[in-house]
């Protein structure tokens, strides 16, 4: 393994910004009716205590959805910020010179994912969704020296855009719902 020097300069890919939108819309609109629903059909499952449980997945979605990727001269790190504890999204380092080898896994989807293998045999998931992923790939090779030119992203982007456009439909029958359940708690 070889490693290739290049000056020093620290690179920070988030999350791509589709695949964020994409999640979050789609918990919205699988969990913003039922505290609607629970009033209506009289569930003995209070709406205040489904606002609450709602409000505590999305700040823990969003949690995980602040992952970001740094790179610099030295390592391969992955970050969350401050506020989201440790023991919630514990994050990694890995120095490049500890790096042996990248190794895919097949998903139970029948996908790829790809594992850094460090010296001392510990596996480090490959961040995958991050925007500038092929850029990402490129600093890995040039960094380790290993071949990327098979590293393909686990899902395309235009995955998740047919995914957003299912959730805006799904939104719009949340609203109906919505709407209805209104509707039906003022008689």
């Amino acid at each position: 393994m070889t490693a290739t020097s290049t000056p020093n300069i620290t690179s920070v890919f988030h999350l791509s910004p589709l695949i964020r939108v994409t999640l979050l819309s789609l918990y919205i609109a699988l969990t913003v009716p039922l505290p609607f629903l629970s009033q209506v059909t009289a569930s003995p499952i209070q709406p205040q205590l489904l606002w609450i449980g709602i409000s505590i997945g999305f700040v823990g979605l969003y949690a995980v959805l602040t992952e970001r990727v740094i790179v610099d001269d030295q390592r391969i790190q992955v970050t969350y910020p401050i506020w989201v504890p440790k023991f919630f999204r514990k994050g990694w380092t890995l120095p490049w010179l500890d790096i042996k080898e990248l190794k895919p896994r097949s998903t139970g989807q029948g996908g790829l994912v790809y594992y850094f293998l460090s010296q001392d045999g510990k596996a480090y998931l490959l961040p995958m969704r991050v925007a500038g992923f092929s850029r990402l790939v490129k600093i890995v090779e040039t960094k380790t020296g290993i071949d990327t030119t098979d590293v393909r992203t686990l899902a395309q982007p235009w995955m998740y855009f047919i995914l957003l456009g299912f959730t805006l439909l799904l939104l719009l029958v949340d609203a109906w719902t919505i709407t209805t359940a209104l509707g039906m708690s003022q008689t």
